[in-house]
This record gives structure tokens, sequence and C-alpha cells, in this order.
């Protein structure tokens, strides 16, 4: 999109929901990274200090961008292991929420190795180092990572790996401020520096399957073995004069594509009421649709067109999709934006940190349905409907990269920010700072279908109760509402770059040496 001779020293945007992240992309641009490597060390970083949100037990999704070349999307999504139940678990009407049944195999790793083949200039051994040394030196427990420890006190205190790494010695948990130390962690990611390999075959999987086993699992090392991310061709469309990339099933990538119409569409009185009918209509259809192209076919046009005849009634028995992530986004100069999340799904994920290794794993098998007939069913090597979803937009002014954590809140969230932050002139912080609202069920504590609504969403509320659906107000900014994270790369050359105010983190461009 520009020419980096026409610039006088090259620049790269970062924005992260935690500072250490960006202090680990600040010390890769100084190395001599790219927007690829400060993605990846701010991606490593996340995964020590921000483990209620994601880990290397978890998995990822990206899309990246490079000078000249398609996007391309990153998916490492984990299966179901290879001796799954299936039978058993059909006798119930949801999968379990959290427990060694809802550990799918960790993608983030292979993921990573996945986005630096595309482009990366240092590798993975300086930032894996970089992420070991602060989960061996310990870094101060944040208020985001406080307030969950507090919310899942519980099913930390149930797990002796979550108490030997979360508890305060005295019987109690680690609050805002507390040094964070995970050596076992620590030493996982020496490891893993040395052959990023090491999480799909030898001491590492053994020392998860084993502890799953103990949990009642049916993993083994050889369903580590079998893991490959995949790099494949993103969904694309063209909404609004814009093109949109997003990654496609299992994620739910093109559920946003299919409310983007009612998102930017022109001003008008009822603008806000169609999108929150769309998001509405839109979430009914995803929870019917969404599934594994390996386990059968996914009617993708239902989604991309939430209004049509889709199966909106008596839904098939989903699993949970209460979800929690983080997102990465970077660009440099050069053209290159990549948007990367990672996650453990619910907060805390499975609730099981293996010992051995210190890993918290996540559980995105709570998101499988039961059903066999439902198109995100259960079964071995199969991966469940998945929430991450990054975003890469192009108009002639500029290229956005865009992601948030929200779990399956995510359409709705990054429906309500994309309109103004493809306008050239926004102020991407403001547009990240203003009130919002999700709509969701059980994915937001909620048994019917319900709009949430942060102070100031005065529209959706109207909108939602001529609708005829229930409406939970919030006394001020919520997680819920998602913590979006943005970078853009204006026609002229020109980065900036936000990070919301509802996470921990922030938002920086930085000169390259």
């Amino acid at each position: 999109m520009t020419d980096p001779a026409t610039t006088s020293a090259r620049r790269i945007a970062v924005a992260a929901p935690h500072p250490a992240a960006l202090d680990a992309a600040a010390e890769a641009v100084a190395a001599g990274g790219d927007a690829v490597d400060a993605a990846l060390a701010a991606a490593a970083a996340l995964t020590v200090v921000y483990p209620h949100q994601c880990s290397i037990g978890g998995d990822l999704v990206a899309l990246v961008r490079r000078p000249g070349q398609p996007v391309t999307a990153v998916v490492s999504a984990g299966a179901a292991p290879a001796g799954i139940d299936v039978a058993a678990l059909a006798r119930e009407e949801r999968m379990p929420r959290q427990g060694a049944q809802t550990v799918t195999v960790p993608g983030v790793v292979a993921g990573w190795r996945a986005i630096d083949a595309l482009g990366g200039r240092l590798g993975l051994a300086a930032p894996l180092t970089h992420a070991a040394r602060l989960a061996s030196d310990g870094v101060p427990v944040s208020a985001g990572l406080a307030r969950t420890i507090d919310v899942r006190s519980a099913e930390l205190h149930a797990d002796p790996g979550m108490v030997g790494v979360f508890g305060d010695g005295d019987g109690g948990l680690l609050g805002e401020g507390d040094p964070l130390v995970q050596p076992a962690l620590a030493a996982t990611l020496t490891e893993l520096a040395e052959d990023p390999g090491a999480m799909y075959s030898g001491r590492i999987p053994a020392s998860i399957a084993a502890r799953l086993r103990e949990l009642g699992g049916a993993h083994t090392a050889d369903d580590f073995t079998a893991h490959r991310a995949e790099t494949v061709a993103p969904q694309e469309s063209t909404v609004g004069g814009v093109r949109w990339w997003v990654a496609p099933p299992p994620t739910q990538g093109v559920v946003l594509l299919g409310i983007l119409p009612e998102a930017l569409a022109a001003d008008a009185p009822d603008r806000t009421a169609e999108l929150v009918d769309a998001v509405h209509r839109a979430a009914l259809v995803r929870q019917a649709e969404l599934g594994d192209p390996r386990g059968g076919a996914v009617d993708v046009g239902a989604m991309l067109a939430p209004r049509g005849p889709g199966r909106v009634g008596a839904l098939p028995r989903a699993g949970r999709a209460l979800g929690d992530t983080v997102a990465v986004t970077a660009a440099d100069d050069d053209g290159t934006v990549v948007t990367l999340i990672q996650s453990v799904y619910q907060l805390f994920g499975s609730g099981i940190l293996d010992p051995g290794t210190g890993i918290v794993l996540h559980n995105r098998g709570s998101a499988f349905s039961t059903d066999p007939a439902h198109p995100g069913h259960i079964g071995p090597g199969l991966r469940p409907p998945h929430t991450l979803l990054p975003v890469i937009a192009e108009t002639d002014d500029l290229v956005l990269g865009l992601g948030c954590q929200g779990g399956s809140a995510q359409p709705w969230i990054l429906a309500q920010v994309a309109r103004d932050l493809i306008g050239p002139d926004a102020d991407p912080a403001e547009v990240l700072g203003r009130p919002r609202f999700v709509v969701g069920a059980r994915d937001l504590g909620h048994e019917a279908m319900t709009l949430v609504a942060e102070p100031g969403s005065d529209d959706a509320v109207a909108a939602a109760s001529l609708l005829g659906l229930p409406v939970a107000r919030t006394d001020g900014p919520v997680d819920e509402a998602g913590h979006v994270q943005t970078v853009r790369l204006h026609a002229d050359g020109r980065l900036d770059a936000a990070s919301d105010p509802r996470a921990d983190g922030r938002a920086v461009v930085l000169d390259a040496p």
C-alpha cells in the first residue's frame, strides 16, 4: 500500500491488552523485527501475564497481510482426542463447562510457528526466551487478572495446579499487584525456545496427557503429535465498498460478514434498531449452523444472510459459548498487517493447570454439541465451533487490523466499531471508548437471549424492547463488551493504533532501527 522508500524510517504499530506485551514487542522491533515479530513477541508475553485469558494451552486464529501477497488465515484450533467417548457424551444435554472432557489439543504454539513462517525475521527463540524470563522473574498481577481470580476463586481452589500458581501460600489467592511467579511454565517456555516442536512431541505432551487421563480425559501423546496448524485462504467479502477478510469455519468470522450490511449502513434513525435485529437473528443462526467442515457440511450461506430462512427455531443442543481471549494487532509501514487472537476460551479455561508444565489448559471443547446431528457435534479429531475472530479490512484510504476479546459476542462488538474505524479521520481511541451492547444467552450468564447494555446504549435498549428482547443494563463499561485492539495503516504511510480502555493494555507506534 505504501512505498517504504518514501518514508524516512520504518515504523511499526502494535496494540495489546497488557503493557508487558508492548514491552516485548518493542524489544523485538529494537532487535530488527517486523510487525510479524512484534505480534509474536506480544503474544508470547501474554501467555505469561494474562493466563486467565490465554496460554500455550489454548488455541490461535490469525490473519496476516504481507505486501503484494493475498491475506492468509492461520487456523490452529485443536481437535478432540481420538479416544473421546462420543456415545457417553451424547447422553448428556450439553458438554460440561470445565474439566478434562473439555480440553482439546492446544494450538497456540503451532499457530505461532505458522505465522512466523509467513514473514517473521527473528524466529521464535527470542520471544519465548523473553516470555520464560517473565514467568521466572514474576510479574505483578494486573487489575484484569485480579478481577478474574476473584470471580473464579472456587475453580482455582479446586485444582492443585492452579492453587500452586495462583495461591498466596496462606490458603488465599493472589490479588492485584502481588507477584505472579511461574517456574514450571518458565522451564516449559525455555524448552520451547530451543524447539517449538516440543509442544507436540516429548515431555510436554506426555505430562499434559497424563494429567488429563488422571482427571478422566482420553488424551494421549499421539493426539498432540497429530496436530497441524492450517494456513488457508480466508473468507472474503466486499461490504459497503470495503474489502473484508475473516478466518473460515470452524471460526465464526462469517457471522460478522453477515451483519456488516446493517453495521455499515448510512446514518438513519433506525440504523441501531436494524443492527440489533440482525445481531439477534445472527446469534440464533450461528448457534444452529456453525461447526467444523471436517465433520460435515457447514451452511456458510445461512450465516452470511442471517435474515434468510435459517434454522432459528428449535435449536440443537449446542455447547456453552461463553468465552474469553486476547487480541494482538500489529502493522508495519511496509504494508504488513497482523491480527492474532489466542485464547483459553472461558476464564481460566478448563480449570486445570498441569503442574508438570505450568500450562493452563483451555476448555474449547465445551463449545461442542452433544447432538450428533448438529454441525458442531463432538467427534474424534473434530474441532468445536470457534469464537476467535481476527479481521482485516481495506479501503482506498487505509488497511485496518482488528480483533477483540469477547467470546461469542465478538461479531457484535466488532460490528459496532468497524464502521467508524474504516473512516481515516476517526480517532481510534475515542471509537473504542464508546459505550457498546452485546447480545447473548448462556454465554453472558442469561438463560434467555438478552441484550446487555453499557450506559449510553439507549438506542440499542429501545430497539431490544421493540423486539421483545430482555435487557440487562450495566453500571459502567464491562469486560463482556470486549477488549478491542486495532491498528491502521493509512495510504500516506501514517500509522495509528488503539487499545480498548476496558483492558489493561495500550497501543504504541515504534520506530524501527
